[in-house]
Parts: C-alpha cells; sequence; structure tokens
C-alpha cells in the first residue's frame, strides 16, 4: 500500500511538471507557478527526481524582482482560464519588477529556505545539492532583507502580510473581522475557479470583492511598500507567514555554515532571529487562548481565532517547553476528538467554522506535515503520529486533493476530498511522510 501510495504520487507530480521547468498545483484549477506551492513540490521531487526538484526552485527563483521580492503567482503563460491574471495584477507597475517574469504583485509564506535544507537531507548526492544551494541561497537571502528592511514598519521582527492570500490561508474566517472595517465596491469580472471547483467550496463573490480591491489600492501606489504599510486596509502580522520566515532564517544560517564564509550574513539572520522570536512569542501568543493568534496591524488589534496557523510556531521551534504543552492541549480541546481527523484549518468549536470549505475548517496536508515535524521535534510523539496516520488515511480515502473535511463521518456516502484534484503539494508530502 505504502509504494503503491508514493507511485500515484509521482504519477502526479509528473503529470503537473511543466516544460518551463515547474509544477502547477492542478491542472484547470491553478494554471502557474506558485511560490509556497513550489517549495512544497521540491520536497517531494527530491525523493526521485532531484533534476525536477533544482529546477522547480530555481525557475521561482528566476521571476524575483530587482528589490529582493519573490511573487506569489509567476505566469509563465498566457492561459486565461485563471482569474486575476497578469493583465489585472500588473506587476510591471514596481520599477524594481522581473521584466522578464509577469507575476502578481504580492508574495506568500517564505518558505524557500528550509525547502534548500530538506532538499539536503533528503538526496544522496549532498556535494551536487550543495553546490545548487550555493547557487541560489544569496537569492533566498536577499528576499529575508527584502522583508525585514520594507515589512516590518516598527522594527519589531514581525513582518506583515497587505493581503490575505499572502498569507496562503486565502479566505480564513480571520480576515471576517478585517472585511468588517471595508467596504469595497462591487466588482464586476467572471470568476474561473467556479468553473472546476463547487462554489460552495470556495470564497465568495463578496470576499472577492475585498481581495480586488486591496490589489487596487497597491497598484494605485505602483506596489511601493511603504505606501501600503499606510494605505492599505489590510495590514496583519500573520503567525504562519512569521514562522515560515524564522524557519527559514535557521535554514540559512545552517546552509551558509556548510558552504563556509558568509559570516556578515550569518550575524545578520542570527539578530534577524533572535529579534523575531522574541517579539513572536510577547506579540502573538494569546494566553487566554493558549495559542498564536493574528495580529491586526492597521487597527492595532489581536484578532482573537484559533486556526491551524496558530500551532505553526512548532515547526519553526518557537515556543518553550512549557508554552509547547498548553499549544498541544489547545489542539487536543478544540481540534481533537475520535470523529475528527486532525488538524482542522480553522477551530471546529466556532461558530465560523465550515468544515468543507476552502481555509474555513477543512484538512490541508502542507499544514499538517508542518505540524507533524514540529510536534514530534518538541518530543509530542504521539500527536505527531496521528496527524501523520490521518493525513495519510486522507488520501488513500478520498485521493490526492487540495483539502479534506475534517470529520469522519461527513453524512454523505458520496464525500470526496475537495478543491483540486491530483493535487501537487498533498502528493509530494505524502511522498515525504511515506518516507520518513
Amino acid at each position: 500500500m505504502k509504494e503503491d501510495i508514493i507511485n500515484r504520487a509521482k504519477d502526479v507530480l509528473d503529470a503537473n511538471f511543466q516544460e518551463g521547468g515547474f509544477t502547477i498545483p492542478s491542472k484547470g484549477l491553478y494554471p502557474f507557478q506558485w511560490k509556497w506551492d513550489s517549495g512544497f513540490i521540491a520536497i517531494g521531487l527530491a525523493h526521485y527526481n532531484t533534476d525536477h526538484a533544482k529546477k522547480e526552485i530555481e525557475t521561482l527563483l528566476n521571476a524575483q524582482w530587482d528589490n529582493g521580492f519573490i511573487p506569489h503567482i509567476v505566469f509563465h503563460t498566457d492561459d486565461d482560464s485563471y482569474f486575476p491574471g497578469h493583465d489585472f495584477h500588473r506587476s510591471d507597475l514596481h520599477p524594481l519588477s522581473s521584466k522578464k517574469y509577469k507575476s502578481t504583485g504580492m508574495t506568500q509564506p517564505p518558505v524557500t529556505g528550509f525547502i534548500l535544507q530538506d532538499m539536503l537531507n533528503i538526496v544522496d548526492d549532498k556535494e551536487d545539492m550543495l553546490n545548487f544551494i550555493e547557487e541560489q541561497i544569496d537569492k533566498v537571502y536577499d528576499n529575508h532583507v527584502y522583508f525585514y528592511e520594507n515589512r516590518d514598519p516598527q522594527n519589531e521582527g514581525l513582518v506583515y502580510i497587505y493581503h490575505n492570500w499572502e498569507s496562503g490561508t486565502d479566505n480564513s474566517p480571520v480576515w471576517d473581522d478585517i472585511w468588517n472595517t471595508m467596504n469595497p465596491p462591487e466588482y464586476t469580472f467572471e470568476r474561473k475557479d467556479t468553473t472546476h471547483v463547487d462554489a460552495s467550496q470556495r470564497p465568495s463573490k463578496r470576499e472577492y470583492d475585498h481581495y480586488l480591491y486591496i490589489i487596487d489600492i497597491a497598484k494605485q501606489n505602483n506596489y511601493d511598500d511603504a505606501k501600503i504599510a499606510e494605505l492599505s486596509p489590510f495590514l496583519v502580522q500573520d503567525p504562519l507567514f512569521n514562522a515560515m520566515l524564522i524557519k527559514s532564517n535557521q535554514a540559512l544560517i545552517n546552509l551558509y555554515g556548510l558552504i563556509g564564509g558568509n559570516e556578515d550574513k550569518i550575524k545578520r539572520l542570527l539578530n534577524w532571529q533572535s529579534k523575531s522570536i522574541k517579539c513572536f512569542n510577547e506579540k502573538l501568543f494569546d494566553s487566554e487562548l493558549g495559542a498564536y493568534v493574528h495580529y491586526d496591524l492597521r487597527n492595532e488589534r489581536a484578532i482573537r481565532h484559533i486556526t491551524s496557523s496558530s500551532f505553526s510556531p512548532f515547526f519553526a521551534n518557537i515556543p518553550n517547553a512549557e508554552r509547547a504543552k498548553t499549544l498541544v492541549q489547545t489542539m487536543m480541546d478544540k481540534f481533537g476528538g475520535e470523529d475528527k481527523y486532525l488538524c482542522a484549518s480553522f477551530d471546529p468549536t466556532d461558530e465560523r467554522f465550515n468544515p468543507r470549505k476552502y481555509w474555513r475548517g477543512p484538512v490541508w496536508i502542507n499544514m499538517n506535515w508542518m505540524l507533524y515535524i514540529g510536534l514530534k521535534n518538541y518530543g509530542f510523539t504521539n500527536m505527531a503520529s496521528q496527524i501523520r496516520k490521518d493525513s495519510i488515511e486522507l488520501i488513500e480515502r478520498y485521493g490526492f486533493f487540495e483539502y479534506f473535511d475534517c470529520r469522519k463521518d461527513t453524512g454523505d456516502e458520496k464525500s470526496t476530498g475537495y478543491g483540486g484534484d491530483n493535487f501537487s503539494w498533498s502528493a509530494a508530502l505524502i511522498i515525504d511522510l511515506l518516507k520518513g
């Protein structure tokens, strides 16, 4: 059974790999290259096709802007089956954007640093991979410089996101509190995602109005970070995003140590790391909820909801031992139970929870992969094993879908996975979970 799943997962990745040297997340629904998807995909590829794994990362980094920014979507083709496309985003408005690649003007969680380290750990030919990393690592470092110099207006060591799509958790109920502070215009546009997926599983039309309005504000200011920090109604310090940055900081420190030299860069990374972890623990932990939460920087208030992102600090070694126990207890109390798969993307005890709708409740394999590694590293082996077991069982039961209902009994005999089918990161990370 294990080898069968691995072989099927390889088939998914091979079918989604494109001639341009990148992997699409899912045919039809996501026809381009996504930043954090490519990172997770490269982990799966590293287990059996090192050339494709390296190409995945190289192609992504080739689209980097001159200021170190890496966009969340790279439009390698003129495929018009996705909205909003490059003609809406207009990355060319920024003077330092890539002249070679059309892209969005927003980013996604900075996973690339720890991805490079994982690729090195996976492959047999360490020398070859370390040579590749030496060629690419400065681009990833420059991306971190971009974040700390342009996305940390209060010099706290915590960077902001200016759009919910930058979080990776696109329509999380967390954002509802921000939408309530906004009143964007009604946009007229043709949705493309709902021609591939049941509309009930996707963000609403009104949610899209908010999404497009935030992009319009950024475009009106030529994607200038200082102007966005001043004017955007959405300005959030996200625990998942910042945990990924901290995890990648440490990976860059480790990799530069292996490569040798680069003492100035290592020193700078260590300084960022110290400040970031300290402020993360002081500002984003909610002791009453027993979890890390998002912080609305525009309105200077915590957004007090528990999500799978609340537990992502495990992956980056951010909480101390005592706080880690509190987090595990919160996860067990809110997200656990014999009737549920771990780990739902939003608090199942909250009235906003929806087990079938994108990031409003379903289980995601990429989050489970991170939680499995983090929990295992902290010594919570039983819960880590449960998350791994649940992830594999979901794939066995439904296939390589984008996301899954956390309820073991959905009350529907025709129950299935949701979102895109033959989804690349689900396939890639199951390979890693099964090989690990």
